[in-house]
């Protein structure tokens, strides 16, 4: 028969789990902003596809050029989504662990910090697959020149 834990180990146990638990609601956050992200580019290219099909000319291959960019943030956001649920997944076994080890007196050292590590790397690189999306959207929003130095012609007066 299992022995049942003391009120004090499982506070115990609760409070080791507390910063696993703070780094769930930082990754909640993480989650949110790439979720808007690609909402954002999603809806950018619903707009695009559009133009795609009823331009000609430079300004087809500018909207082609633009939705493959924005196809290509898309699936960087979807790497940066789910290397974040991947490592949220891990904090969520450390957790488990941390209780299993104490409810039935199991040495699990070795495998939480493995699990720790792991989900730190998998957050660190969701990260940089974000740095990357920005990247990348920064690098190809632009204005173009002939915006940017466009002179209204005046009226004559007559």
């Amino acid at each position: 028969m299992i022995p049942l834990p003391q009120v004090s180990q499982v506070a115990q146990t609760i409070q080791l789990a507390l910063a696993p638990v703070f780094l769930l609601a930082g990754i909640g956050a993480f989650l949110n902003v790439c979720v808007s992200r690609l909402a954002r580019i999603i809806d950018r290219a619903r707009a695009v596809e559009e133009w795609v099909l009823s331009t000609r000319g430079k300004e087809h291959d500018r909207m082609v050029s633009e939705i493959r960019v924005l196809d290509r943030r898309m699936s960087v956001v979807n790497g940066a989504i789910f290397l974040s649920v991947a490592s949220a997944c891990a904090v969520c076994l450390v957790v488990i662990l941390l209780f299993a080890g104490n409810l039935f007196n199991a040495h699990l050292g070795t495998p939480v910090a493995i699990l720790f590590s792991l989900a730190m790397v998998l957050q660190a690189a969701a990260f940089g697959t974000f740095i990357q999306e920005i990247r990348l959207a920064s690098r190809t929003i632009h204005i173009r020149n002939e915006v940017l130095y466009h002179k209204v012609e005046e009226e004559e007066v007559a």
